[in-house]
């Protein structure tokens, strides 16, 4: 009896460490919902109201810079992602099942939700789609690892300005109009060397509507919506457009 005891001692703090542990999709989701509700909270808080146009950018900024991390964890760990490309390839063949789902679905341990080891498998499993994100020669390599470095910092000043009009409306413009029209620019040359290239033609027409046209498409309506946002601060000279 005492050894039984011993023995479930030993395995509770084992169990303990097994249980705190979250999928890949449910942390992206819960981080993702934290920031928004932040900027929304936060206009609500000190201004008492609510809009639409404030909450969907708000929504689209605080996506960026989820996207943003994972964008530094593709340069921090490409050589891994070239590796771990191949390893979901055979995986995909052996258990039918698609890398992204299985992924996503991972546990993940707390100590390691912001691990770049881990979040590689994020381009590892897109790769299976577009395989420029296992080649660091190709655009798409380059302009996501431009993005992960670059734009953070303008994101967060928009999500700040949008929210409690910290800037100049005029000077939020201008940042906004160079932060929404590179993501649409970049994003719409993503597609055409995709095309281009014929990658189309290795992958279900599917998985192309959904890993291609549906995973970037909010880069362009969102950051169309930024950039129409942005040129009536400028013009404008005040907030009106975001409600104030």
């Amino acid at each position: 009896m005492p050894q039984n005891r011993t023995d479930r001692a030993h395995s509770e703090p084992k169990a303990r460490r097994v249980r705190l542990a979250i999928s890949a999709m449910l942390f992206t989701v819960l981080v993702i919902a934290i920031l928004t509700l932040a900027g929304i909270g936060a206009r609500y808080w000190t201004r008492g109201d609510f809009n639409v146009i404030h909450a969907l950018l708000i929504l689209f900024l605080s996506i960026n810079l989820v996207i943003c991390y994972w964008e530094v964890c593709l340069f921090l760990r490409r050589d891994y992602i070239e590796q771990r490309t191949e390893y979901w390839r055979k995986r995909w063949r052996e258990t039918s099942r698609k890398p992204s789902t299985e992924f996503l679905t991972t546990k993940i341990p707390l100590t390691k939700v912001l691990s770049p080891t881990v979040w590689a498998d994020v381009w590892a499993t897109y790769s299976q789609f577009d395989g420029s994100y296992a080649d660091r020669r190709t655009y798409g390599y380059s302009v996501d690892v431009a993005n992960g470095f670059v734009t953070p910092i303008p994101t967060l000043i928009l999500y700040a300005a949008f929210t409690f009009d910290i800037l100049s409306a005029p000077v939020a413009g201008i940042v906004g109009v160079m932060l929404f029209w590179q993501l649409t620019y970049m994003t719409s040359v993503y597609w055409v060397s995709f095309f281009s290239a014929n990658r189309q033609t290795r992958i279900s027409r599917g998985d192309m509507y959904i890993y291609i046209w549906g995973m970037n498409s909010p880069w362009v309506l969102f950051a169309l919506l930024g950039l129409y946002v942005s040129i009536r601060l400028i013009i404008n000279g005040d907030y009106s457009v975001l409600g104030y």
